[in-house]
């Protein structure tokens, strides 16, 4: 255990300056700013050190925290990190100060927002870091409140609908996870998840809840957890919340929500789906990649017939994060251990599809924010044309993040889509061919979006005068994104250092890390 509360640190940290910035009503301006990316760069600092001090081919959890709570339920204060966590504390770290900076000069109450996205923020990190699910759930739910009230700061009749869409959707999931997890909890009289694992992996988590409501309460405690997460993801068809709320949230809300929020769920998948049902994942594995094939030609083509700039990134959002879940299918499938490194390659590649999504996705949604900040609120493709010219600087760093969406080699969206398609090939040839499609559709729209908005002569706000460069801040904001967009293009090793190991063990039958 460690000596010193680390982890802690970086969860509560965001949260205690959310709670300061909601107790001082009269702070306003620079203070509120300052506190505010004090409290969320926190994070990077400290994720730093846990970096330092993470050893890569250690067993199990590191700098775990452990202290008893409810002794009567048998939930503890558990915290722990590995590498998929690790690299996901990194992500957030990243990309927070980004949305901190895309909600400066927007006309709301800064001090407001601030302090919600601190919540959300910390409460992001608690998932990610947490080993009870109890506490896990905690953090789970606690994500909602300030994502709520962020999205609704969007304004608009459509933000408040789209605000309820997310909450009573995610709040459905959830309530098929919670009541699986209390049955679980019946059955194994425990929430630790490192216990649980253990349990799954020897096929004594589905014996015990057999015993006592048979096969179809095993299929129904499983179907409660699997649709928790895949709400939260998306996976298709559990989208449908999306394209409305990111399209209506603030932009900094919606940087939030594609880069990290959405690795929630995926995260889910991996932290808890596989690890306590092997066996009905497997089983499973032949829908569930049809499904999340399905979202990655749907979300391709859905984002190729929108004119809303953020609708059409939505809809690119559930594109990219449906890899993520195409290479954990991938891997659990019943033939994949039958090709030679299929299984790993789809599990590397879908940890790095979360990073690399995270970073490329929540520069976009920035670029395309600061387009609609500029020309009065619109945000239609056809409103701009030209604007390369008035603004150099920012259709530089949007096309980087933009080819790095689309993968081009060099840059970290070719990786980890590469080693995705590496293991499904070895699964499923036609799958993999399928998959293909929504790489050409990407390619088919994001160029699109690159051409007519930034190239072409002078049109709609550009002609008006009314698109500007990025400002020195916003550059600072959005510079980290961009530089490992071809740090990792170049060394993804840097990344696959911290997971290799993981997903070794992964691809060797053993869950537990």
């Amino acid at each position: 255990m460690s000596e010193w509360p680390l982890l802690s640190l970086i969860v509560f940290l965001p949260i205690a300056g959310g709670l300061l910035l909601a107790l001082l009503p009269r702070m306003q301006g620079t203070a509120v700013r300052a506190i505010a990316l004090a409290a969320s760069g926190s994070t990077l600092v400290l994720a730093a050190v846990a970096a330092m001090l993470f050893e890569p081919h250690a067993h199990g959890y590191q700098l775990g925290e452990y202290r008893p709570w409810i002794e009567a339920l048998a939930v503890n204060y558990r915290l722990g990190i590995d590498g998929m966590s690790l690299m996901l504390v990194v992500l957030t770290a990243l990309v927070a100060p980004g949305c901190l900076v895309a909600g400066w000069g927007r006309g709301r109450d800064e001090r407001v927002d601030a302090a919600w996205f601190l919540l959300l923020q910390g409460s992001a990190l608690g998932v990610f870091l947490s080993l009870d699910f109890f506490l896990w759930f905690l953090f789970w739910e606690a994500s909602l409140v300030p994502a709520f009230f962020l999205v609704r700061s969007g304004g608009g009749e459509r933000a408040g609908r789209a605000a309820y869409a997310f909450v009573v959707y995610t709040l459905t999931g959830s309530a098929g996870l919670l009541l699986g997890f209390v049955a679980l909890r019946a059955a194994t009289g425990s929430f630790d998840f490192e216990q649980l694992a253990a349990l799954g992996a020897e096929g004594e988590t589905t014996s015990r809840l057999a015993e006592v409501g048979g096969a179809r309460w095993v299929t129904l405690v499983f179907a409660g957890v699997l649709a928790g997460v895949a709400v939260k993801a998306p996976l298709f068809p559990f989208h449908t919340w999306m394209p409305a709320t990111y399209a209506e949230a603030p932009t900094g809300t919606a940087m939030f929500l594609t880069a990290v929020m959405s690795k929630m769920g995926v995260y889910g998948f991996f932290r808890l789906v596989w690890p306590l049902f092997p066996e009905q994942l497997r089983d499973a594995s032949g829908l569930l990649l049809v499904l999340a094939l399905a979202g990655v030609v749907f979300g391709a083509f859905a984002a190729l017939g929108q004119n809303d700039l953020k609708r059409m990134l939505a809809y690119s959002s559930l594109n990219h994060v449906s890899y993520c879940l195409v290479g954990l299918f991938a891997a659990v499938a019943p033939g994949a251990a039958a090709s030679a490194n299929a299984v790993p390659a789809a599990l590397n590649g879908a940890l790095l599809q979360m990073f690399n999504h995270g970073l490329s996705a929540a520069a976009l949604f920035f670029f395309v924010g600061a387009l609609e900040a500029r020309s009065g609120g619109r945000r239609g493709i056809d409103d701009f044309g030209g604007a390369r010219r008035a603004a150099p600087v920012l259709a530089g760093m949007c096309g980087v993040a933009m080819f790095s969406s689309i993968g081009v080699p060099g840059l970290n969206g070719f990786v980890g889509e590469f080693l995705v398609f590496r293991g499904l090939f070895g699964v499923s040839p036609w799958g993999a061919a399928a998959g293909c499609i929504g790489l050409l559709v990407t390619a088919i729209f994001l160029l699109g979006f690159q051409q007519r908005v930034f190239h072409g002569p002078a049109a709609g706000a550009v002609a008006e005068g009314r698109i500007t460069d990025l400002s020195t801040t916003e550059v600072a904001a959005t510079a980290p994104l961009v530089v490992f967009m071809f740090v990792l293009g170049l060394a993804p090793q840097l990344l696959l250092g911290w997971i290799n190991p993981l997903t070794a063990t992964w691809a060797a039958g053993g869950i537990v890390p």
